[in-house]
């Protein structure tokens, strides 16, 4: 069957409108997500600066300023709060307990995933398996080690207990990503007069970057968000995290500050989003490299 010109360029009209509308369907549906993602921080940084009389009519939409916007209620968070406090706490136990994480889970992972051992596996699957132990039933016992060890009401107590839920799931993490990586290299290493530490931190710790970022980013986001132990272990005002000193002080009773408690999200949200996007590329490729090659 022979093609006219004629017919070759409606062909070509026609798989242009289609690929031009798919493209349009594409960025529209993107768009759509992004906007239903992102409405709920939209919805507490338009909060934060609402008047309460705006905020308390539910005849207001919540998306607009009904009234004119007020800073009144993030500067209450600084003046009136412990809210900087809170801040440093939880960035300083943060970055112990990632440190902690990365210490003993970098090594215990390396030895699962490349001890030729039958138990190895079964071994790595148990250590998991204790990261999904409720809080709830552990936070009574653990809370007799901290008052035995003497940091009860202390932020010290955090950065003994979080590493308990992040190394786990960071052995398993880690395991998948090193098994990405081929034995020749570090074999390779060590011929060229490494030692097997001196192969694992020159030629291994490179090729795993992206899984390390992934558990940096997950250790980290845990520790910030848990509250569960914030509250049982610490009571005294400067010594708690965002997790429990925000809704501390600014729920109190059945009063609310509703303004203040969005503007203590949008402010601990947005470094936390800026940082994640600085390493979502190695974020995704580590989570990829892992689940494919675990």
């Amino acid at each position: 069957m022979t093609i006219t010109s004629e017919q070759a360029a409606a062909l070509r009209r026609r798989y242009t409108r289609r690929h031009v509308a798919a493209r349009i369907g594409v960025y529209v549906a993107a768009i759509i997500v992004a906007v239903l993602c992102a409405g709920p921080f939209l919805w507490s940084a338009i909060t934060a600066f609402k008047q309460n009389r705006d905020l308390y009519n539910a005849d207001n939409n919540p998306f607009v300023f009904n009234r004119p916007p007020t800073p009144d209620h993030v500067t209450y968070l600084f003046t009136d709060t412990q809210f900087l406090t809170f801040a440093w706490n939880t960035l300083w136990v943060g970055v112990l307990v990632v440190l902690i994480t990365l210490l003993f889970a970098l090594p215990a992972a390396y030895a699962l995933a490349r001890l030729d051992r039958p138990w190895s596996g079964p071994l790595g699957i148990a250590i998991f398996l204790v990261y999904l132990i409720p809080p709830s039933l552990l936070f009574l016992s653990l809370s007799r080690v901290v008052v035995g060890i003497g940091l009860q009401d202390s932020t010290w107590s955090l950065v003994l207990v979080y590493p308990t839920i992040t190394i786990p799931v960071s052995v398993w993490l880690l395991m998948g990503f090193l098994r990405s990586v081929p034995k020749d290299i570090e074999e390779q290493a060590m011929v060229d007069g490494y030692s097997r530490l001196g192969a694992f931190a020159r030629a291994v710790v490179p090729l795993v970057f992206p899984g390390i970022v992934a558990v940096v980013v997950f250790a980290f986001t845990l520790t910030a968000s848990e509250f569960i132990y914030a509250l049982a272990f610490v009571s005294p005002p400067l010594q708690m995290t965002v997790s429990t000193g925000v809704p501390t002080q600014l729920i109190r009773g059945d009063v609310f500050f509703w303004q203040s408690l969005q503007a203590a999200t949008v402010l601990v949200a947005v470094p936390i989003a800026f940082v994640f996007n600085l390493f979502l590329d190695r974020f995704i490729a580590g989570f990829t490299a892992g689940a494919v090659k675990g």
